[in-house]
């Protein structure tokens, strides 16, 4: 798959960025730290769960082809995936140290639990890259997207689904993601900031670990105390979950519009028919990318200086190396122009079956 263009930022820079400092003040410049190294690197992988289609089918695939590329094929990736259980991914960061990475890239299932383990990692020597969530503990770089703007650019697209429906008399109800994710606090600040003062938020939830069937059962208590008739929109945090809130809206007889995160084959399939509203497309090769490279420079003694241009502080760090990719919103309106464009999907992919008239209607082509 060709590398992703970076769409447009969706709004204004989400995560409190520092003043730039000195490469020694960011870690950036290691070579005096560690002896330099070549090409044949070791490089840990640890993603947190496969229930998200993204991270087997992209972020995967992406972050060892830009790895096998910087060091001409020659660097060793061990790679494990979490499946959504912290303790889990605390025995891979364990075997990650016993196998001597050289460094590892790092995206949390819950980034308060796994602190210790990333202290385990560096006083190991190992150099740790937070991956798409900004994990706790001395990491050396993050790259993520800009995570309030995700939120924000939900929330914007919610109200102008809403069009005049968009009154303080208009009850929303809001799902967020779980709250061991620091990025679902930032989604929901975002979606707050867009949001309030503009409908009412009729029921709130934090999903248990994003799965779509505690979507689903939340969307079912959400309609039996705010009742069918009342709910005007649906703010989701992510895709997945969306497919179970649309579920759930279809059995009451509901037609809202409805948000989503990730732009999953699935949901762009919903978006095509009308049942979801939009998602946020998150082009996962820029993300990738800056992850695989600031990955071996930090294996390889190199400064992160030209790599990352920003800086964020997390709970327990600060001046934190970073990279940070915008996004965009996914309607009916743009697929040609995001996932089809940027070869994350074909239109023979998307167009399947049931969703050929839908396609043909909305002119989605290539």
């Amino acid at each position: 798959m060709r590398r992703a263009a970076v769409a447009i930022a969706a709004g204004a820079m989400a995560i409190s960025l520092a003043a730039c400092g000195s490469a020694e003040e960011s870690g950036g410049s290691d070579s005096t730290a560690s002896a330099a190294k070549g090409d044949d690197i070791k490089v840990g992988l640890l993603l947190p769960e496969n229930q998200t289609a993204r991270y087997e089918k992209f972020d995967r695939p992406l972050i060892e082809q830009k790895i096998k590329e910087l060091t001409n094929d020659k660097a060793t990736i061990d790679y494990n995936n979490a499946k959504q259980d912290a303790n889990l991914q605390a025995q891979q960061v364990d075997t990650m140290i016993t196998n001597k990475v050289d460094v590892l890239i790092l995206d949390a299932v819950d980034a308060k639990a796994i602190k210790n383990s990333v202290q385990k990692a560096v006083d190991a020597g190992i150099k740790v890259v937070a991956y798409d969530r900004l994990a706790e503990g001395p990491i050396s770089a993050y790259t993520s997207f800009d995570n309030v703007a995700v939120g924000k650019t939900q929330g914007e697209a919610l109200l102008k689904a809403l069009g005049d429906k968009a009154t303080k008399d208009s009850k929303v109800v809001m799902i967020n993601g779980s709250v061991t994710d620091p990025n679902a606090a930032m989604f929901k600040e975002g979606a707050h900031s867009a949001l309030d003062g503009k409908v009412t938020i009729a029921k709130e939830y934090d999903t248990k670990e994003w799965k779509p069937e505690n979507a689903n059962s939340e969307m079912e208590a959400a309609i039996s105390a705010v009742g069918k008739k009342n709910i005007a929109g649906v703010y989701s945090a992510n895709d997945g979950m969306a497919g179970g809130i649309i579920t759930a809206l279809k059995a009451a007889g509901i037609t809202v519009p409805v948000t989503g995160q990730d732009a999953e084959l699935a949901a762009v399939q919903r978006i095509v028919t009308g049942e979801q509203y939009m998602s946020v497309y998150k082009p996962y090769a820029p993300e990738a990318t800056a992850a695989a490279e600031m990955a071996v420079a930090l294996a390889q003694g190199k400064s992160l200086d030209s790599i990352a241009k920003d800086k964020v502080d997390s709970g327990s760090a600060k001046g934190i190396p970073a990279v940070l990719v915008p996004v965009t919103s996914l309607t009916k309106d743009n697929i040609n122009d995001t996932v089809i464009k940027d070869g994350v999907y074909t239109a023979d992919e998307i167009c399947t079956g049931k969703y050929k008239a839908a396609c043909d209607k909305a002119g989605v082509t290539g």
